[in-house]
Parts: C-alpha cells; sequence; structure tokens
C-alpha cells in the first residue's frame, strides 16, 4: 500500500520554501521584471533551463531589507528541531561549515584533539584559523583495514597530554559509517573544559528513529555540522551548522560563519534546507523506518552472494550500506563502470569497496533495482578471492613537523617524487572519494604515503588536490639552511 502522506504541503512549515514557490510562481507567470541579479533575470532565453528554479536569498525570496527575517525564522525552527540553540544554513555545504567552526574555536597557535580520518575541508579550517592539529587515529578493523571509532581513552589521553587544547574535533559517522561513543567523548572534553564538535556530514537523519543513533547534539557535542543534501533531500551544497552556545560564543559562531559564507547566497539552495527540515519534522520517523527496512533487506540479500561481505552490526550506522568485494575477486572500479552504465552512480568505489548512498529518498523499488544491477555487475567481473588492500586514506600514519597553517604559507619549491622523501609537505595530496588526506601541509611525504598514493593511483583511483595528479612531483617547504 501506497505511504498516504502527501510529500507536498510543507510550505506552511517552511518559511523560505513558501517564499520560494511564490517567487518562482510570478516568475513563470511573467509577473517578474527584475532590475538586480541575477543576470539571467528569470528568464531562460539564453542559457536554457539550467537557470529555471535558481532565486536569490537576497532581493528575491524576500526584499534585500527583510531577508533576513524569513532565514532567522527558518533557522529557529531548525534549532529547535535538533535541540540546538544556534544554527545557520549553509549554501556552501559542510565544508563551510567545517571551517566555520575551525574559526569559532581558540586562537592562532592554539593545538585543537582532532580526528585524523578528518575530511579536507577541516584540515584548510585549521590553516585558516592557525589551529594546531593533535591528531587522534581511529581504531581499524584488522579484517578489512576499513576506520572504525576514535577511542574515547584514546581522546582522554590526548587532552590529558595537551592541556592548552582548546577544542576537540572528531568526524562522527565516518565516511564508511563507523560509529563511536560521542556520549562518552562529550563527557571527556567537558571534564577538559573544552567543547565537542562534530562533523556529522553524513548523519542528518540521525535522531529520528529509535532505531538510529542520537545525533551529535543530543549525545552532548557543542557543535556539529551535518549536509542536507547527503542525507536529506535539499539541493547540493545544502548544510547546517547547529551549536549550543554554553561553551561557545554565539557572536564568535556568527562571526566565523559570516566570514567564509557567500554573500550571494542561493534562496534554492536555503528554500531545500528548510524544505527538508520540515519534512524531517513531519515525517522522519516513517521515512527513517522505510530507510531501515530497506538497506537491512539489501544486506540480507548481498550476504547471500559468494563472497561478498557487508559491514554490519554494532559500531556500524545501520542505514548505511558497504559493500566488501574482496573475496569475489571483483575488481570495484570494474563493477562501478557497470553501474554508471546502468545510470547507477555510487558514491564511491575503490579495488574493494563500493558505497553507495542510501537516503529517505530511497524506496524499496529503487532499492530492488540497485542490488540486481550491483549482484549482475559483481558475477560479471568475479575472479580469484584476494586480501583486501585498504585504502591510503585509512592506512597512512602521519608524521606531522610544521602546523598546517605555516607550511601552508611557508615557500615551497617542486621536487621529483623520489626527491621528495623526507621533506615536508606544501599541498594536501587525497584520494577521492573519500577525500580523507594522506598528505598535509606540515606532514612528511614519507616512502609509506608516497608507495600507497601511486599504488592508488595505479589501481585506477583519482588523486585528488596535488598540484601534480600525475605524482611525478611534489610541492615541498623550501629547507631553511
Amino acid at each position: 500500500m501506497a505511504d498516504p502522506r502527501d510529500p507536498r504541503g510543507l510550505r506552511d512549515d517552511a518559511p523560505l520554501l513558501d517564499a520560494w514557490l511564490t517567487f518562482t510562481a510570478q516568475a513563470e507567470q511573467g509577473k517578474l521584471t527584475p532590475m538586480s541579479v541575477p543576470g539571467h533575470k528569470q528568464r531562460q532565453g539564453l542559457t536554457g533551463a539550467v537557470v529555471a528554479g535558481d532565486v536569490p536569498l537576497y532581493g528575491g525570496i524576500d526584499t534585500i531589507k527583510r531577508a533576513d527575517v524569513l532565514l532567522a525564522d527558518a533557522r529557529q525552527r531548525a534549532a529547535r528541531l535538533w535541540g540546538a540553540d544556534w544554527c545557520q544554513f549553509s549554501v556552501a555545504g559542510s565544508t563551510h561549515g567545517n571551517q566555520a567552526l575551525a574559526l569559532a574555536v581558540g586562537s592562532p597557535g592554539r593545538e585543537v584533539i582532532i580526528t585524523r580520518n578528518l575530511h579536507r575541508s577541516l584540515l584548510l579550517g585549521l590553516v585558516l584559523a592557525g589551529l594546531r592539529p593533535v591528531w587522534v587515529l581511529p581504531e581499524r578493523d584488522p579484517a578489512t583495514g576499513l576506520p572504525g571509532a576514535v577511542a574515547v581513552d584514546t581522546v582522554r589521553a590526548a587532552l590529558a597530554a595537551h592541556p592548552d587544547a582548546c577544542a576537540v574535533f572528531l568526524g562522527d559517522p565516518s565516511y564508511v559509517g563507523s560509529t563511536g561513543d560521542l556520549a562518552g567523548h562529550a563527557r571527556a572534553a567537558h571534564e577538559a573544559g573544552v567543547p565537542l564538535i562534530v562533523d556529522a556530514a553524513w548523519a542528518a537523519h540521525l535522531g529520528f528513529h529509535p532505531d538510529l543513533p542520537q545525533h551529535a547534539i543530543a549525545a552532548g557535542a557543542d557543535a556539529m555540522v551535518t549536509s542536507a543534501h547527503k542525507a536529506l533531500p535539499a539541493c547540493t551544497q545544502g548544510a547546517l551548522v547547529l551549536a549550543r552556545t554554553g561553551r561557545l560564543d554565539p557572536a564568535r559562531l556568527d562571526r566565523a560563519f559570516e566570514a567564509t559564507h557567500t554573500t550571494s547566497p542561493a534562496g534554492a539552495i536555503a528554500a531545500s534546507i528548510d524544505a527538508a527540515r520540515a519534512l524531517l519534522a513531519r515525517d522522519g520517523r516513517w521515512l527513517c523506518a522505510r530507510l531501515l527496512r530497506v538497506v537491512k533487506t539489501a544486506r540480507e540479500q548481498l550476504a547471500q552472494v559468494p563472497g561478498v561481505s557487508v559491514l554490519d552490526g554494532p559500531g556500524v550506522e545501520p542505514s548505511k550500506l558497504v559493500v566488501l568485494l574482496a573475496g569475489t575477486g571483483a575488481h570495484g572500479h570494474a563493477v562501478e563502470a557497470d553501474l554508471i552504465a546502468a545510470g547507477m552512480p555510487v558514491e564511491m568505489a575503490d579495488r574493494d569497496t563500493i558505497v553507495p548512498v542510501v537516503t529517505i529518498a530511497d524506496d524499496e523499488d529503487s532499492m530492488a533495482r540497485f542490488t540486481t544491477a550491483l549482484v549482475a555487475a559483481i558475477e560479471r567481473h568475479r575472479g580469484a578471492p584476494r586480501r583486501p588492500l585498504p585504502s591510503p586514506a585509512w592506512s597512512v600514519t602521519p608524521a606531522m613537523t610544521l602546523s598546517p597553517r605555516d607550511a601552508f604559507f611557508a615557500q615551497n619549491e617542486t621536487v621529483g617524487a623520489d626527491a621528495a622523501v623526507g621533506r615536508i609537505s606544501a599541498e594536501l595530496v587525497a584520494p577521492y572519494p573519500p577525500g580523507v588526506p594522506v598528505l598535509a601541509p606540515g606532514e612528511i611525504i614519507t616512502a609509506e604515503a608516497l608507495a600507497a598514493l601511486r599504488a592508488a593511483d595505479a589501481d585506477g583511483g583519482r588523486i585528488a588536490y596535488a598540484a601534480d595528479p600525475s605524482l611525478a612531483t611534489f610541492q615541498v617547504v623550501v629547507s631553511t639552511p
């Protein structure tokens, strides 16, 4: 039986969505002749439908002088839903949110306790803020090489060894869905007198069903950033930054957010965040129940395929689907190519892993089609079973000698790859996805890191952010005499 809920009718609880719908209706009826940006003037005659629905927040959804009234209303609704007392909508993704939170704590030169399987945006946030990382490494699954959670005792020990640290930054859930004891981390951070900040980019749906983990704010975190466009049905780049201000200064949070946000936010993205929040408030429990159900079914079906394993059990976010291929002998890139040809691109594929993103927009039919296509692709490329080879993003231990900021602004030079071993990296280098750096500014380029990056490149992976993606040369800090 189809669900009786009407997917429309959210506008009464979503002020930005309501304003966007009103504006676009007027544009479609030819009632607007705007003399303001954007330059397409709500007409599609020059560039076509690619600009359809593009409405500025300021001077579109509402007048420039009143736009913050609607925005403030939408933000307050989101803050209430997540149990926060401060909220901002970002139209630049969790990347912007992570960098804003880095700017909101401490001062240049202060240390922060931070997980090493962080997204590049957090590392570049350290560059912007001048913070010095004290890396804490996640546990690693010995069977798969994939990262687990960071142990509370690891963070507690780092805080004891670095009593002047000003915050703890963790990513939870991880890219592959591993979850940790956020409540324990919050207690450890608060006992040390510092805030816990969580990159929860993949977790906007958590906390809205009893079989899902709590979201970070509910678990005691002081701030979190989450992508409305990843787990929720919002436009690309839509994200929320939420905080409780007992340990964070709201005025500093505002300044930090605005420092790197655009002054021309896209109204369609902001309205989609508002709409996704209203949908979650109204139907979140039912939608999350369906999500859990279709992922459970897919896991059960895939577990019946010889050689296939799926991540499951305690410590794995139950709506995450991570498919392990080593036992089948099929190469993940070949499987991915078949899925792309079938119109089913996935979030991540490396030699041994396929990670589709399953969200509250998926239903039984979409998951059945995907699972059938995935199994067929695996069978087409089946080979001899092999030992898993974890991505270098999960397997390289960093050796930092300069702060990321000092290395970023230091004089640098280009050297050949072999000559770069032992030198200090001036650049960030990451296999993508997942976008977790193997090398960061200020870290020693080790033979291990170089070999791991070369292996990922030779295996058909993408090397991102490097000045030379071929890995023939590297940018290194000029040595002082």
